[in-house]
């Protein structure tokens, strides 16, 4: 849904904590809000919106850069204008995850720059029955295998040097991890492929198997890294809980489901 200001000298943030209870209301019934026309011009000024409508809404949360300008707001995402993103809900490969999603379009891109937002209620509802009760039912094993020049490495995931300190927090977050080499680590997380929301009790196909899973490589991309590192050390993979491969007709049936359900604004 679609929410502009009824006159451009409104006054946002203002606006925004004498309505947060009407805001939260749409947010349920309609899972996003595109605020349209609103005087945010800088990161500063996002933020300041953002946390008066919610504002506890920030903390020590996620090892992505920062915008310059923001306190935390991350940057974008680099990829071509032909190319963009998997979908994935943010985080919901680890233990935690954030409720609510903001987005800022400080730039208007000139050619494509289109963000793309799935219903994941209504993914959930489109799913094959026969798929969705296994994957609801089996759940989600991601594995990250943090091999040096490939991805992230675990000392930047981790924000340390310790390998004492990894060890610590995937005992904390229930995280399984093996130490493969000098400086090689893998980690196996169990996640749901659905969850409840706490609120609405709506039902909702929320992971990251499309970012994860590596059917969605280019193949060009996924047969180097298999010659290169084989399946067992891929930088990232998802299976079903028990360790079974999901099987490629699965993940082409989610790859078609997200681009019907995909709403795209710019």
């Amino acid at each position: 849904i679609i929410v502009q200001p009824a006159t451009p000298d409104l006054d946002a943030c203002g606006w925004a904590e004498g309505n947060r209870e009407y805001i939260q209301t749409l947010v349920n019934k309609h899972a996003g809000i595109l605020f349209r026309d609103f005087p945010l011009k800088t990161p500063e000024e996002f933020e300041s919106f953002a946390k008066a409508i919610c504002p506890g809404l920030y903390g020590d949360y996620g090892d992505l850069p920062k915008k310059e300008g923001g306190d935390k707001t991350y940057k974008s995402t680099p990829y071509p204008e032909d190319e963009m993103i998997l979908y994935h809900n943010e985080s919901s490969h680890l233990h935690k995850w954030p409720t609510k999603q903001w987005f800022f379009s400080e730039v208007v891109a000139p050619i494509g720059g289109e963000t793309p937002i799935v219903d994941c209620r209504e993914m959930y509802r489109l799913m094959p029955q026969d798929m969705l009760q296994k994957l609801e039912q089996k759940q989600l094993l991601y594995v990250r295998n943090f091999t040096e020049q490939l991805d992230v490495s675990w000392q930047d995931f981790f924000k340390t040097e310790l390998k004492e300190v990894v060890e610590d927090r995937c005992q904390e977050e229930g995280m399984e991890y093996e130490w493969l080499g000098d400086n090689e680590l893998q980690t196996r997380t169990l996640c749901p492929a659905v969850i409840t929301h706490p609120v609405t009790g709506a039902k909702s196909f929320f992971n990251q198997i499309q970012l994860h899973h590596i059917y969605c490589l280019e193949s060009d991309v996924r047969d180097g890294l298999l010659d290169m590192v084989g399946l067992e050390k891929m930088p990232r993979n998802v299976y079903y809980g028990d360790g079974t491969p999901i099987e490629d007709r699965v993940m082409e049936t989610i790859s078609k489901l997200y681009e019907e359900c995909a709403g795209r604004f710019k």
